[in-house]
């Protein structure tokens, strides 16, 4: 075997990854229910996705019709849940394409025969919350936001968390003293009480969520950094790059943060869980997203509130807790794919 043949240590690590079944199909897994989300509004929606009336196509989806574009009485927007808009699109010769479930997340069911909560029917496989929205629905469009939620969240901490590591243990000194005395300072700071202060000052949103919890999501992950890069720092292969004249930038971009990415990447499925646990904790409080907002805390809540309603608390349950499983069965192959002991 030629050195041009021998596998390098990335698509070793991947092979060590594959090895490990469970995290590997955990991985298809879970990318194929997030790609499914992205396009939530195709599997549930109480709009068509596409009709045929009078031999003319219309595309309620993307654009918004009045009613009387469909023989109706009105100039409002079409509400295509009404038996009468419904008859008069889909009897021949005018035909229509419905998303396979026909509400959207705040879609309410005025025509549930069932007080709300409802339990799980015809119409909705998975029933009805406190105020008669599609639990279904409201779980496809929650899983979305809180897997988008989780992922800018881990991007921003990951970047921050890098960079303030690398400084510190790139320079070290007086700058990784001070560093890491001023982290000690802020990382002594009550984050659920600010959390719950600004909560009650600003209009709950999710981009104030972000943007509070990415003052506190970057520490732990900046540590393992700084260790790596004061391990690496006074290596042989660093002194020869001072020798040759690279400067800092260039030697702690190219030579010493591939060496650090291996705590960064075995650790980033574990921090897209906390992520969307740290959001549903919220939200199950009150203190997250609006109440409009598709969430799984909110499903949560409701579910505590209705105890009788065993729909809420299982369905919502079982999608939190099957993707924190994945995602940890995910960190777990990464894991062992890193760890050169293994063959």
């Amino acid at each position: 075997m030629t050195p041009a043949s021998l596998p390098t240590a990335s698509s070793r690590a991947w092979q060590r990854f594959k090895a490990n079944r469970r995290g590997y199909y955990s991985l298809w897994i879970f990318l194929l229910l997030f790609i499914l989300s992205l396009f939530a509004e195709l599997l549930s929606n109480d709009r068509p996705i596409m009709v045929n009336y009078e031999g003319e196509n219309y595309y309620p989806l993307f654009i918004t019709y009045p009613e009387t574009t469909f023989g109706g009485d009105f100039e409002t927007e079409t509400d295509y849940l009404d038996p009468y808009i419904r008859d008069k699109i889909t009897t021949a010769p005018n035909w229509s394409i419905y998303p396979l479930n026909h509400f959207s997340f705040d879609t309410i069911n005025y025509d549930a025969e069932a007080a709300n909560p409802a339990a799980p029917s015809n119409d909705n496989l998975l029933g009805t919350d406190d105020r008669g929205r599609d639990v279904l629905a409201r779980l496809i469009y929650g899983f979305r936001v809180s897997v988008l939620f989780a992922l800018v969240l881990t991007i921003i901490g990951t970047l921050t968390g890098i960079i303030a590591g690398a400084i510190q243990g790139y320079y070290g000194g007086r700058i990784d003293l001070v560093s890491q005395r001023l982290i000690e300072v802020w990382a002594s700071m009550p984050e659920l009480y600010l959390l719950i202060i600004f909560a009650s000052i600003f209009n709950p949103s999710l981009l104030l969520l972000i943007i509070l919890l990415s003052l506190f999501g970057w520490m732990g992950l900046a540590d393992y950094v700084r260790a790596e890069f004061l391990k690496g720092r006074n290596l042989e292969f660093v002194k020869a790059a001072r020798a040759l004249g690279l400067n800092n930038r260039t030697i702690m971009w190219r030579h010493l943060l591939p060496n650090a990415m291996t705590p960064v990447i075995t650790f980033l499925p574990f921090r897209i869980s906390g992520a969307i646990l740290a959001l549903t904790s919220l939200d199950f409080l009150g203190i997250g997203v609006p109440p409009s907002t598709p969430s799984l805390g909110e499903l949560l809540a409701q579910g505590k509130e209705n105890i009788s309603a065993w729909w809420l608390s299982i369905s919502t349950f079982s999608v939190l807790v099957g993707t924190l499983v994945l995602l940890i069965f995910i960190g777990e192959a990464l894991r062992e794919s890193f760890d050169t002991r293994r063959g």
